[in-house]
C-alpha cells in the first residue's frame, strides 16, 4: 500500500518499536494531524476478553471532561411532560410515532437517539434499522432513561459511549486534534479510567492488550498500556 507525502513525513515522528507514555502520544499524534480539516483524535484498545460472552462485555458511557467537539444531533421519543423537557434540554428532535415512520422511510439526519422506557415498545421495531448502526437506545448508555433532558445535556456535553466489537477492540473518539494535548490526555483518561472500571469479574489474565491513538489521517502510536 502507497503511503500519502504527508502520512510518510508523520510516520518517521514515530517509533513503532516503543509503548509512548500516553502524554507524549498525544503530543505526536497533534503534531502528525496535518490534514485541511480539524481531525478527530481516537483511541483503539484491545482487551483480554471475548465479547462473545455475556459476562465478558464491556460497555458503557462517559461524559468526556473536554468534550469531542463535535455537534451532536439528538432525537428523543417521549410525550408529554418528557417530550416538554427534552425540547427545553436542547434536543433536536422530540416526538414519537411520526419518527419511526420516518427513519423506516430512511431518514438517518441524527446522531443519538433518546428514549423514556415507555416508548420502547413503540420504537422496538427499529432495532434491525437502528441496532446495526450503534443507534438503537440501551439503558447501560444511559440512552433508556425516565430524565430525557438530562440524556440531551449529557449527550450535547460531550458523552461518549464505549464497547466491544466482535474482534474485542474499543474504539472511541476522545476530541479534535485542536483541543491539543493537554484537553486530549484528560479526556484520554476519563474514558480508560471507564474502561478498566467496567472489567468483568469474570475476566481472566491480562486486561488491556494493547492501546493505540491515532488522529483521522495520522498513523497510530502506540500507548504504555502496562501503566493504566
Amino acid at each position: 500500500m502507497k503511503m500519502g507525502k504527508k502520512y510518510a513525513e508523520s510516520a518517521k515522528l514515530i517509533d513503532k518499536t516503543k509503548l509512548y507514555d500516553a502524554n507524549e502520544a498525544l503530543d505526536i499524534v497533534c503534531q502528525t494531524a496535518k490534514a485541511k480539516f480539524d481531525e478527530t483524535v481516537e483511541i483503539h484498545m484491545r482487551l483480554g476478553v471475548d465479547s462473545r460472552h455475556a459476562d465478558q462485555q464491556v460497555r458503557g458511557a462517559i461524559v468526556l471532561p473536554n468534550g469531542t467537539g463535535k455537534t451532536v444531533r439528538t432525537l428523543v421519543f417521549a410525550k408529554g411532560d418528557k417530550a416538554t423537557a427534552a425540547a427545553e434540554a436542547g434536543a433536536d428532535y422530540v416526538g414519537a410515532e411520526e419518527y419511526v415512520t420516518k427513519i423506516q422511510g430512511g431518514w438517518f439526519d441524527f446522531d443519538v437517539v433518546i428514549a423514556s422506557p415507555d416508548m420502547m415498545g413503540v420504537i422496538g421495531r427499529l432495532g434491525k434499522v437502528l441496532g446495526p448502526k450503534g443507534l438503537m437506545p440501551n439503558p447501560k448508555a444511559g440512552t433508556v432513561t425516565p430524565d430525557v433532558a438530562r440524556a440531551v445535556k449529557e449527550s450535547k456535553a460531550g458523552k461518549i459511549e464505549y464497547r466491544l466489537d466482535k474482534t474485542n477492540i474499543i474504539h472511541c473518539p476522545i476530541g479534535k486534534a485542536s483541543f491539543g494535548s493537554e484537553k486530549l490526555l484528560e479526556n484520554f483518561n476519563a474514558l480508560v479510567g471507564a474502561v478498566m472500571r467496567a472489567k468483568p469479574a469474570s475476566s481472566k489474565g491480562q486486561y488491556v492488550k494493547s492501546c493505540v491513538v491515532a488522529s483521522t489521517m495520522g498513523p497510530g502510536v502506540k500507548v504504555n498500556y502496562l501503566k493504566f
